[in-house]
Order: structure tokens, then C-alpha cells, then sequence
């Protein structure tokens, strides 16, 4: 069961004699190119956001194998298509545009046909037709698409009206997949399993691309340290005004007090594999990611015994509360007994929304 939070309060500050609590922290890691909407939505609502990105995608070769399972695509193989992130949009989207070529080229030999360069991509793009029902996880995938889409084009693109898993298995096109049945996902590696396992169960055959992986970005520890320093030294310091401000805990303290959930950052996770770069990163802190210590043994380390050669804490996964993205994340935290808001959706009003519950 998910945890619920008071509503976030105004910064405390020494500009009037009204006491104020302190801002709520909301920590941002979505990547790079997808951080900025979240974070000016949750700034104009009076949160202070600050931009720790615990993925990067890094593009990995296409293979023989990939290409096989393009070509079965292009021939008709598949029921459907199930795209899941404007990445794998892209990349896909290219080798079909190549397809394509392929296929006009040897009509055109066939035939006899003779086309200058640009009347030939012209006919190659409105040629440009989907063998079969085309699904985008999320707005920002189907832009893609429907950006290399042009008005003679014979392709439509299909979205779940909740952008998820659960989203997609509600929809006539994948509801109704049988056994025997087959659908191809354009994806990066690893990702969420429910789609699949489910339809799996159902005797439907599942095949998968993926254009590219995750990685931490190399920046993440750098990051994390500088707002740990900056977040110790806001938190250590006495006031009135600031009575649930997070204490620095003194390394000589036998029983540190417990953050309020109130005022625990908030830290957005996105997917399984973000929160597994998250919880390296704040498990080693200033280590570097080669250090032989276990993060999970450091995680575990109270806070009070945890603390860098700076003499700043070493924060645990529990001195954080967490909005997540589905059900799969949100059992995830549950079982390790952290506080969360479970969302469906990654569009800023919902993870404000979430928070300000």
C-alpha cells in the first residue's frame, strides 16, 4: 500500500517574521532530453527541484538477428507493433524507412522504372505503409512516427489511453491477440515485463528489438555529491523556522531521529533500472562506481555511522520517499518498506498531483 503526504509548504526564509516550513526537495532523474517539462512544472509550483538524471541511453549495433525480425515484420509477420519510447522509435523507424528503399529499389529494377534521387524518396515515402497495427507507449513516441508520416503515407499510430503496460492490455489490438498470434516490441534493453509475461500466458508470440540500452550517466555520482553537501549544510543549520528540516546527523550519534516523511526529498523513478543506478549511487556516495564495498551492505548502515571522510551523511534509501511509475516499481519499494506514491503516467500534473496528495 502506498503512503500518503501532506500538501508541500513555502521555503522557510529570514525575509519576514511569518514563520514558513522549508520547501519540499523533489529530485528529478529522468534523462537529460525528457527532465526539463517535469522539472519547470514542479518549480512553478514552489518545489525545489534539482536535476540528478540516473539514466542515459547509449545506442547499441544493429544485428543480423535484428534484422531478420524487421524483415518478418516487413512481410506481414506480426499482428502488431508495440513501440515503447521515442528512442526506439527513431531507430526502428529508420531501418523500416531502409526497408522501404529496399523494397522500391528492386520494384524499380523490376520494372524498369527511372526516377531522379528526390522523385525517388518522395515515392519512397508515400509508399511508407505499416504491415501492421503500429502502438506508441506515450505521446512523445507517437510524435515520431507521426513526424516521418506524410498525408499519402497508409500508416495510422495507435496509443493506450493510459500511456503504460496496463494501458496497452486494454486495447482491442492487443486485447484480442490469441495464440499463435505474434508481436514485435521496439525497445531498449531490459524494461518492464508485465505486457509481455502476460501475453506470453496467453500463448501469443513475443519478439523484441532493442535499439539501446541504459546506463548510468557518468555525471550521477558528481551530482548527487554536490546536492548532498548543499542539502547537509541548508539542513544543519538551526532555525525556528525550519523544525522539520532534515538534521545533519553527527557521526557520534547512537540514535539519530528519523526524517519526517513531511520532509524527506522526493525522489521520481521512472523504471526498475533507474532505481537500481539510484540506490548505487547514494549507497557509495563519494566511492567511485569500481569500489569492492557492497552497496547493498552500505545501504543498510544507519545514517548516524555512515559518513564520508567530509563528515557529510551518507543517506539511505528510506531517508527518501519516492513517486513511482506503475505496479511493478511500486512493489518494488513496498517490499523494501518504503514510503512512495504509486502514479500511472510521467506528465508533470500527475507526479505534482501525487506529491501534493
Amino acid at each position: 500500500m502506498s503512503s500518503t503526504s501532506s500538501h508541500p509548504t513555502p521555503t522557510a526564509r529570514h525575509k519576514s517574521a511569518a514563520p514558513s516550513a522549508p520547501t519540499r526537495v523533489v529530485i528529478n532523474t529522468r534523462q537529460v532530453d525528457r527532465a526539463a517539462p517535469l522539472t519547470q512544472h514542479l518549480q512553478a509550483a514552489g518545489l525545489s527541484v534539482v536535476e540528478i538524471p540516473m539514466l542515459t541511453l547509449q545506442p547499441r549495433p544493429t544485428t543480423d538477428a535484428d534484422m531478420a525480425l524487421m524483415r518478418q515484420w516487413f512481410a506481414g509477420d506480426y499482428q502488431a507493433l508495440v513501440i515503447v519510447s521515442p528512442t526506439a522509435a527513431a531507430a526502428g523507424l529508420a531501418v523500416w524507412q531502409a526497408l522501404a528503399r529496399e523494397r522500391h529499389a528492386q520494384h524499380s529494377e523490376t520494372n524498369g522504372d527511372n526516377q531522379n534521387d528526390e522523385s525517388q524518396k518522395t515515392t519512397e515515402r508515400q509508399n511508407l505503409s505499416a504491415p501492421s497495427h503500429l502502438i506508441a507507449v506515450g505521446e512523445a513516441t507517437a510524435a515520431v512516427l507521426n513526424e516521418a508520416k506524410i498525408k499519402a503515407a497508409s500508416y495510422h499510430v495507435l496509443q493506450p489511453r493510459v500511456a503504460n503496460n496496463e494501458g496497452m492490455l486494454a486495447m482491442p489490438e492487443i486485447d484480442s491477440l490469441q495464440a499463435g498470434d505474434k508481436l514485435l516490441v521496439w525497445r531498449g534493453l531490459g524494461g518492464r515485463r508485465l505486457l509481455v509475461n502476460t501475453l506470453q500466458a496467453r500463448g501469443v508470440h513475443i519478439d523484441s528489438i532493442a535499439w539501446y540500452e541504459r546506463i548510468m550517466p557518468h555525471e550521477a555520482y558528481r551530482q548527487y555529491n554536490q546536492w548532498l553537501q548543499q542539502f547537509s549544510t541548508a539542513a544543519s543549520v538551526p532555525s525556528p523556522l525550519s523544525s522539520e528540516a532534515v538534521p545533519a546527523a553527527p557521526s557520534t550519534a547512537q540514535h539519530p531521529k528519523p526524517i519526517p516523511k513531511q520532509s524527506k526529498p522526493v525522489v521520481i523513478i521512472s523504471s526498475a533500472t533507474a532505481f537500481e543506478h539510484w540506490r548505487q549511487v547514494i549507497s557509495q556516495g563519494k566511492r567511485q562506481a569500481t569500489d569492492e564495498t557492497s552497496a547493498e551492505d552500505t545501504v543498510k548502515q544507519p545514517l548516524a555511522d555512515s559518513t564520508g571522510a567530509d563528515g557529510l551523511p551518507k543517506l539511505k534509501l528510506s531517508d527518501f520517499a519516492y513517486v513511482v511509475l506503475g505496479e511493478r516499481l511500486a512493489n518494488m519499494v513496498a517490499d523494501e518498506q518504503l514510503s512512495y506514491w504509486r502514479v500511472e503516467d510521467l506528465a508533470p500534473a500527475t507526479i505534482l498531483a501525487a506529491i501534493s496528495a
